[in-house]
């Protein structure tokens, strides 16, 4: 299993290099920061990251399977995860039991040995303990058959360890949150390009986001609907600005020309903004507004274009066939901005 970051990586060539024929496998949960980003055309400044799973195992010469689980009932699990969230939104325990299920069954399936991962004892709090790592290796059916290559020599011999396939004495101890072990392991194999760490790689860990993702579950709730995500929701959280109106509406306004095309993609069953006659972000807005929170919502996708400075703009409020304009000041009240952003 890689990710494509260091220690993944390490994994990856430390396994090979003992001979062994591996297969790489990535899962794609749609909650991947640079995979989305990718998915979206770029992140809001106009690059576009690379895939570095992609990058890792062509680097190191290995086939490499890209599964999206993104629909297979993994909505369902971040929404109620057996084992909890960690400081944000991120299901951490459940989510690695998850892949390490699909891993299990992609192993069977092409008569694999064991399945590898560049997990580190102690790294994370809540998902590399010792007892958690027993817990997703019992828990995903990989008893005896998930070998961890950088910590093996922390944890128990695994089966391919005891029948000799993986020479134990060739693996690694780390452990704890260091990165100098791994660095210095990297230049010892002549591995020079890895992303540098910065937060984590998915959206669920970022606490932004887990206010936003918070937020629509408990919206939902309000409004007597299931408690749930569903597909759509999980590219319209990692798109622009959220603003939330009131229990009952939410806006969100573009912040760049990639993700006004994002939004305005996903306009159907919402209303769309934009400011009609100076250049600015498109807005949609979900739930069944006041008079005054249509006016609000207007007020505030002024402020973000090029007419902020003007005593009043024109936005078109597109719903359907309906369409409207409203002649607005731009909202100049800061403290309401921010009371209102999530």
């Amino acid at each position: 299993m890689i990710s494509g970051g260091l220690d993944s990586t390490l994994a990856l060539a430390l396994v090979k290099r003992q001979g062994i024929e591996v297969k790489a496998v990535n899962f794609y949960t749609g909650f991947c920061v640079t995979e989305t980003q990718r998915r979206k055309g770029g992140r809001p400044d106009g690059t576009v990251p690379q895939n570095e799973a992609l990058r890792a195992a062509a680097d190191l010469e290995v086939d490499i399977e890209y599964v999206d689980i993104s629909e297979s009932g993994y909505l369902d699990l971040i929404v109620n995860p057996r084992h909890g969230y960690g400081a944000n939104a991120n299901p951490c325990v459940d989510c690695r039991i998850f892949m390490m299920r699909r891993a299990r069954e992609i192993m069977e399936s092409v008569g694999a040995a064991f399945v590898f991962t560049g997990e580190v004892l102690g790294q994370r709090p809540k998902s590399q303990r010792r007892d958690t790592l027993r817990l997703i290796e019992r828990e995903s059916g990989l008893q005896g058959r998930l070998l961890r290559p950088l910590s093996a020599l922390h944890l128990e011999p695994t089966i391919p360890e005891q029948e000799g396939l993986v020479d134990r004495g060739r693996l690694r101890g780390f452990h704890g949150r260091s990165r100098q072990p791994q660095i210095q392991l990297a230049r010892e194999l002549g591995i020079s390009e890895w992303p540098q760490p910065a937060g984590g790689c998915c959206y669920l860990t970022d606490e932004s986001f887990a206010r936003k993702f918070f937020d629509v579950l408990d919206a939902r709730q309000a409004a007597g609907e299931e408690r749930r995500i569903r597909r759509e929701d999980v590219v319209l959280l990692s798109t622009g600005r959220h603003f939330r109106l009131s229990p009952r509406v939410k806006l969100v306004v573009g912040r760049s020309e990639a993700e006004n095309g994002i939004l305005q993609s996903y306009a159907g069953g919402r209303a769309q903004l934009a400011a009609r006659d100076v250049t600015g972000p498109v807005a949609l807005v979900e739930g069944l507004p006041t008079w005054e929170e249509r006016v609000l919502a207007a007020r505030i996708v002024a402020r973000y274009g090029k007419g902020r400075a003007h005593p009043a703009v024109a936005v078109e409020w597109r719903e359907g066939d309906l369409v409207e304009t409203y002649e607005v000041e731009p909202e100049r009240d800061e403290a309401r901005i921010e009371s209102l952003r999530l």
